[in-house]
């Protein structure tokens, strides 16, 4: 399992913290009881779905127990967190109002069948919410990875934002079909954000909290450093520091998915 650094996560929180504003933004439920938001990282932006939903009870879900231990201090009476895998909760059939999952569901196969279970636990008037990288983004450590001296140790290595076959994300029609059939209205769309970073390698630091975590898990200490310093160099050749900072763009797939 990749190990996840809330701090390191939350260096770029504000440019994080869009796609989810945006994403929530977008859910066409009003009131609501139950809310969960699968993925939750350290917690700060399930905090605001208090503020949407002030009268509902809301979950935040993550894998990593860094992350869950980030986000306890934010708990109270309505927000808890919970240590979980999202590939592997199901809701009680019909009881769920809101089901966010923001940035997360790249890392969990086989969406074909989640989705519709989750479908299924939505209420009346509920909606499933998420966003993903698209499916053919490769921000270019995939192609380091897939060098002769590094595609041996990393076969088995989660490439969530590697090339198509090896992400389970869909395309927006598969998911707009998936979804549609599972009785909800479908709202999806793409948008490219345009990051624009400050410091050294910025964009070797923004993934080095997410994207690169399973690459560099899967790899000894001292490959790991290697392969880190190869990573560094192919980005800083495509994504060159300019006097405002260094430009990271990001394709991500919205889908808003209501039971009317």
């Amino acid at each position: 399992m990749a190990s996840w650094d809330p701090g390191q996560y939350n260096r770029f929180a504000e440019e994080r913290a869009r796609p989810f504003r945006e994403l929530v933004g977008r859910i066409p439920t009003g009131d609501a009881v139950a809310v969960v938001d699968l993925g939750c990282g350290p917690g700060t932006m399930t905090a605001t779905l208090a503020e949407r939903w002030p009268d509902a009870a809301i979950l935040g879900i993550d894998s990593s127990p860094d992350m869950i231990a980030a986000a306890e201090p934010l708990q109270t009476p309505q927000l808890r967190f919970q240590l979980g895998d999202a590939g592997a909760w199901r809701p009680p059939r019909a009881s769920v109002d809101v089901i966010v999952a923001n940035a997360s569901l790249q890392w969990v196969d086989d969406h074909e069948t989640l989705l519709p279970a989750w479908a299924a636990g939505l209420d009346d008037g509920g909606t499933l919410a998420f966003q993903v990288p698209v499916a053919a983004y490769d921000p270019g450590f995939g192609r380091v990875a897939a060098r002769p001296q590094w595609a041996p140790l990393l076969g088995g290595a989660l490439t969530a934002t590697g090339p198509r076959s090896a992400t389970p994300v869909l395309d927006a029609e598969e998911y707009v079909r998936l979804l549609s059939a599972a009785g909800l209205t479908v709202d999806a769309w793409q948008t490219t954000y345009y990051h624009v970073l400050p410091g050294d390698d910025p964009v070797f630091e923004w993934f080095k909290g997410t994207g690169l975590r399973p690459y560099l898990d899967a790899l000894e200490p001292e490959d790991a450093e290697a392969f880190a310093a190869e990573v560094r160099a192919e980005l800083r050749i495509l994504y060159p520091r300019e006097p405002f900072g260094t430009i990271l763009p990001f394709p991500r797939l919205f889908v808003v998915a209501h039971r009317a």
